[in-house]
């Protein structure tokens, strides 16, 4: 198998990865409500979490998610590649939508988002046809960084 580039380190492992398109996510001012003093999602932003769901879903089914890359993504890292695809060019934030997309589509696969090590996120306008492309791609040999740390806190992430 040849040599792959990834985040400039050679990658000798096979990349996993899958291209596919969903809802543009809620605006940041709509995915919150305040209940008896807590914050909780809105039901815009659970309505968004259940419509990907059901993207996801689907898109396993048909194949366009492997198996493989659920797998390696479970057991690796995640790097998203979000296009948002917003209707005007300066009435939304590039990022807003970032943390309920990322939860959406990680919760589906049965993935830690805590795994998510690379995003790249790019701000397009689509007036017709508003939505957003993603890339997700499954990175089994991430490191950190070049010297080599001991972690001393606790493994189940309480000592972070």
């Amino acid at each position: 198998m040849g040599e792959q580039m990834c985040y400039n380190r050679a990658m000798t492992t096979k990349v996993h990865r899958a291209r596919f398109e969903l809802p543009l996510p809620p605006s940041i001012n709509q995915q919150y409500a305040t209940v008896h003093g807590r914050r909780v999602l809105s039901k815009a932003s659970r309505q968004y979490k259940k419509e990907v769901g059901k993207a996801m879903r689907h898109l396993r089914a048909e194949g366009v998610i492997s198996d493989a890359l659920v797998a390696t993504l479970r057991q690796g890292f995640v790097g998203l590649f979000i296009d948002f695809f917003f209707e005007t060019p300066r009435r939304r934030d590039l990022d807003g939508g970032l943390k309920i997309t990322q939860d959406a589509i990680c919760d589906s696969l049965g993935v830690n988002d805590n795994r998510v090590v690379d995003v790249h996120l790019v701000k397009r306008i689509d007036p017709l046809r508003p939505r957003i492309e993603v890339e997700l791609e499954a990175i089994p040999d991430w490191e950190f960084d070049v010297q080599q740390y001991v972690y001393l806190g606790e493994e189940n992430g309480a000592g972070a």
